[in-house]
This record gives structure tokens, sequence and C-alpha cells, in this order.
């Protein structure tokens, strides 16, 4: 006998982007009244409700459209760190200082993995409840505290991709690694975690200025062996570690090229920040298809820079967002997209003017695809993944009134952006599975902004 799971219709007003924005002027797609068919966490039909509710008359119905409530697809983040959770806000030090006085010591104490484990439960809980439902996150530099973050990512039900951070040089000395270490513990947590439940593995060097060149082979050796896995890591972030890197790597043509040249560039890699890239560099990234992630917040927290993204996409390289948790100011795609959209602003007419369609994507499907991913979630289309969150603003609140009065889906959606926080997030589902929910306790007054 064939089971058949029972089938939820979804009645929402939902908003996404099922193409790109920066190509196509009405990519954003809007319905105020939708009905969305779940069956097995997939999105099976979809269109206005009347129509589903008669196509589909025994389905259960779940009405999401009370208080103003928008469904949007589940968040993306391309770059976000597990360890530095409880060091979110240390603000006023450049990116090489703020390592080593703020995020270092503290990604040293995850060598207790008791203590690895409830960072990875605050971290988890903290992404779930900015709405973000998929993660590309910079792991810890112990297996043990990998092996930690995976259980829970699992418990979490949250989609995760993941690896061991590795480095062999300029780092506290036990956060080092040999090559044949990083080789053997990113086999071993491959084999055992990649593909296990909603998790995937992404090897990870944590930038050229801590990995030498055999580390960097020794992670392209690891890409060769398993050629599903990702690759990340940090690129072009900051003045003083370029010219670090470039003194490191003397034949290397650029810090891009310190990757390059070990072959871990490719359609699955994805590179944080890239706020000074150079041209050539550009060309390279877009050969390989290879995808910037930006993070608005923490390039301005640390002074990094104005993220050049109209560079970027004249030179058709693939740019979604990160957080970068814990240089970052918190988990919200919501913030980093209208911090995107402000820093772009500044950048005149080098910049680019983003749309709410623009943020939408950028915080969605963007990263899907970055993570190559685009298949699965990203939007709504029919035979993606139900990975959506609910946005219902707080009874009294700015967005209530902005929402309540906004004379078109496009002026909603930039409320969205503009007033949204963590605390208008009531309720993230990831593959048809509730993995968080507002309950009627947080429900106080409206917090400040972005809080």
């Amino acid at each position: 006998m064939t089971f058949f799971p029972p089938a939820t219709l979804y009645r929402a007003r939902i908003m996404h982007t099922p193409a790109d924005p920066f190509g196509d002027a009405s990519a954003l797609q809007t319905q105020e009244d939708a009905g969305l068919l779940v069956q097995g966490g997939v999105i099976r039909a979809s269109g206005p409700f009347d129509g589903m509710r008669a196509g589909f008359p025994v389905a259960d119905v779940v009405d999401l459209r009370g208080g103003n409530g928008v469904l949007l697809p589940g968040f993306v983040d391309t770059h976000v760190h597990y360890p530095q959770v409880r060091i979110i806000g240390g603000l006023g030090l450049p990116l090489l200082e703020w390592l080593d006085r703020v995020a270092l010591p503290e990604e040293a104490r995850l060598a207790d993995t008791g203590y690895a484990r409830s960072v990875a439960r605050e971290f988890l809980s903290g992404l779930a409840q900015a709405g973000t439902t998929t993660a590309l996150v910079f792991g810890s530099h112990f297996a043990g505290a990998m092996d930690v973050f995976f259980q829970e990512a699992r418990r979490s039900g949250l989609r995760t991709v993941a690896g061991q951070v590795v480095s062999d040089r300029l780092l506290r000395p036990e956060l080092h690694t040999t090559p044949d270490l990083a080789y053997a513990g990113g086999k071993a947590l491959i084999e055992r975690w990649h593909g296990v439940g909603r998790s995937l593995y992404a090897v990870t060097p944590r930038f050229s200025l801590s990995a030498s060149e055999g580390l960097l082979d020794a992670c392209a050796a690891l890409t060769r062996e398993f050629p599903d896995v990702r690759f990340t890591s940090h690129l072009n972030e900051n003045p003083r570690e370029i010219q670090s890197v470039r003194e490191l790597f003397p034949q290397a043509r650029d810090y891009l090229d310190t990757y390059d040249r070990a072959g871990l560039l490719s359609r699955r890699a994805v590179l944080a920040h890239n706020v000074h890239p150079t041209e050539r560099e550009l060309g390279v990234m877009a050969a390989h298809r290879c995808a910037a992630a930006h993070c608005p917040c923490s390039n301005s927290a640390l002074g990094s820079g104005l993220f050049p993204l109209r560079r970027h996409l004249t030179a058709g390289v693939p740019v979604a967002l990160g957080t970068d948790v814990g240089a970052g100011t918190g988990f919200s795609l919501l913030k980093e997209g209208l911090q995107a959209a402000f820093m772009q602003g500044l950048l005149g007419p080098e910049g680019v003017n983003l749309t709410p369609a623009h943020l939408l994507y950028l915080a969605t499907r963007a990263g899907a695809e970055a993570l190559d991913l685009g298949d699965l979630t990203g939007d709504f289309r029919v035979g993606h993944q139900f990975d959506a969150v609910l946005l219902r603003p707080l009874s009294g609140s700015a967005l209530e009134t902005v929402l309540t009065h906004a004379p078109d889906p496009e002026r909603a959606l930039a409320a969205l952006f503009s007033l949204g926080t963590s605390a208008d997030v009531a309720q993230v589902w990831v593959g048809g599975d509730v993995v968080h929910e507002r309950s009627a306790t947080d429900v106080r007054s409206a917090p400040y902004p972005h809080g």
C-alpha cells in the first residue's frame, strides 16, 4: 500500500522572487490571497486561494492572513559564524584587531564540547527566530565542536551548510592544525555528516592570511574527493589583510589567486565580503560562477568599506546576503537588506538603487542559488520545499501601522525591510516542519528597530 502524507493548504498573503530582479523588473510576485498546497514538506500546487480550495476540497486549511501577516520564503544567510554568537557587539575595532581581541579568544573556548553545545543551541535558535531557514555557517576550529553543531542542527530542523574551520599560522596556537590533520579531520566529518538530515558540509579554511599553501592544498584535496561539498572562506575584507596576504603569497596575482591556484574555486564556492576586489578577481569569480556573500552590517561595524555591488553585477558575479555574526550586529536578514540599500546609496552613481524586490531576492533566492540549492528552496515555486517565514507585526507597532495603510505590495515589502525585526517573526517552517513559533509571552511591546 502506498502512503500519501496529508496535504495542508496554506492561505496567505505571499511575496517571493522566483526570477532575478536585477535582470527582470517583473521578478517580484505577490498574491493577496494565495493558496499553497503542501504535502510531504513540498509545495505541490499554488494559485489564488478560491481556486485552490475548489481543487483540493479535503485539504486542511491553515489561514495565515490575520494581523497583517505576510508569508515570505525562508531567509538564506550565506555567511555567519557559529562560535561568535556571544560576542555580537564588539564595536570600534578594525578586522584584525577585532579578531585578536574579541573573536579568537571566544573561539578558543569551543575546545570544551559542553560549552560548544550551549553556543550551538543559542546560535541555531538565533537563526530560527530571525526567520533564517538555510545558512552557510562558518564553523569551529575544533572537530568535537563541529560534531556537537551538526547534532544540534539536526535537532533544530534548519538547513545548514557548515564545516570545521582550519588554519595553520598567525592565529592563537590552540586554533592551529596541520595539512594532514585538516584533511583527515575534514574527511571524517564529511563522511559522518554530509547529506545527513538537512546538513551539508563546507570545506572552510579561515582565510589565506592564516592558511599556508599546504593547508589550502589539503582543503582542495577534500573538494576533489567529495565534489558535492561546498567551499567557503573570506576574501578582500580589509586593506591591511589584503596587503598581508600579498606578502605571504608573493607568487599569487592577488588574494583570489591564492584559492584559485589551489583549485578551490567552483560553482559551489562562496567567498565572504570582497569589499576591495580587483577587476581580474571579479572576472575569475564570474568565470567560476563563484558567489560573494555581502555582509553590510559587518562591513560598517568594522569599517571595512562600501561593497561595490555594481562592479560585481557588471562582471557577472552572483551576490547574496550574509549577517557575519558576530562582527555583524544580529541574525536578521531584514536588517542586512536595509543596510545594503543604505550603503549603496552612499556610493552615489557607483551604487545600485536597491528596490524592495532586490532586497527580498538577495535575502532568499540569491542565497539558495549561491549554495547550489536553487532547485530546493528560495521561493514558492511548485516542487520546492516549503521553507517559509511568516512576518506578523506586533500589535501597536509602527510596522503594523504602515502595513495597514501601504498602498501596494512593494510599499508593504519596503516596510518589512525598514521596520521588521526578529520580534515580528511569528512562525518559521523548513520542509513543512515548524522550527520556530512566537509564543504569546514573546509579544509584549514593540522593540527598538532591529532589536
